[in-house]
């Protein structure tokens, strides 16, 4: 027992250590703290050095084989690659605690993360986008509203979470202001004037006193304040854009997300640097800002076309 109690006091302060030291969010710091209990629950190590390869490989397996039911089905599917990474990787960050701490153990570099298939990204056409962004079209609150959000992301690239949690006193006198993106992160995004016109309308209009700047306008109770206020959620934007894609005729799946990865294919195609790409969406690594660059492969083939001695 004793043991067993060793192991959960290392994974708390390593928890601790990820939140204090590392600044990573509360809902990172939940989701590593699920993966290692899965962890623990399936393999019944009791002691850091029992976590050798032979127990990688057979958790490996059971995470490569475990059911998931679809939501809304009967149909039931393993874990995608990409999840199972998600256990991995908190695993290798706690071995790599570990080794800080001069607790005997494996090795981080012993595991190896599963190969995913390379992200293929289907951004919207330049009339798609248009459409898209002309589909609210009434002068109502809601209208504008749904106007100033989606000229929005795509001005500036924004994650949805970002978005939601701006403030209503932005300040709009200038062409960019501050976003505390992912892991804490402070980054200057750049907005366009349509998007800062579009903005001025909604507010303009907005009759309540909530410091949210993007508000859900539906009834407002009074314990409404305690759960967070009237600012929109993530889901509630998700839906907002996927409405008005249905409406804009655009057959394709659209997402804020989505309209991000049109944000950056636009830069690209349009002559911007990977860096400074990199840099605008706030990515950390730039090897996620790569996948952007298929954008520039109908150039290339333009390019060969026309100088290629083609025989």
């Amino acid at each position: 027992m004793a043991n067993t109690n060793e192991l959960q006091n290392l994974k708390r302060q390593f928890l601790e250590h990820i939140e204090i030291e590392k600044g990573r969010s509360l809902k990172t710091v939940t989701n590593y703290e699920r993966y290692l209990d899965r962890f623990f629950e399936v393999t019944k190590v009791s002691r850091p050095e029992d976590i050798t390869d032979d127990v990688i490989r057979e958790y490996r397996l059971i995470l490569n084989r475990t059911e998931i039911r679809n939501t809304g089905s009967s149909q039931k599917e393993t874990l995608k690659k990409k999840t199972q990474n998600y256990y991995l990787i908190a695993l290798r960050m706690f071995l790599k605690y570990l080794v800080r701490r001069n607790i005997s153990s494996l090795s981080s570099e012993r595991i190896d993360l599963a190969k995913i298939p390379e992200r293929s990204i289907d951004p919207v056409s330049s009339d798609e986008l248009d459409r898209l962004l002309k589909a609210p079209d009434g002068g109502d609150l809601k209208n504008l509203r749904d106007r100033a959000i989606l000229e929005l992301l795509f001005s500036t690239g924004l994650r949805v979470s970002e978005l939601c949690s701006l403030p209503r006193d932005i300040d709009l006198k200038k062409d960019e202001f501050s976003i505390r993106g992912k892991g804490e992160k402070v980054r200057v995004v750049f907005i366009s004037e349509s998007a800062k016109e579009s903005i001025k309308n909604y507010l303009k209009k907005r009759t309540d006193m909530d410091d949210a700047l993007f508000v859900n306008l539906g009834k407002f109770g009074k314990g409404d304040e305690e759960k967070g206020g009237r600012r929109l959620t993530s889901r509630s934007v998700e839906r907002i854009v996927k409405h008005y894609a249905i409406k804009a005729g655009i057959s394709k799946k659209v997402t804020p997300h989505g309209l991000r990865h049109s944000f950056a294919t636009d830069l690209l195609s349009n002559g911007a640097d990977l860096r400074s790409v990199q840099m605008l969406l706030g990515h950390s690594n730039i090897t996620t800002t790569q996948i952007y660059t298929h954008v520039t492969d109908k150039h290339l083939r333009e390019i060969h076309k026309k100088f290629h001695n083609q025989k």
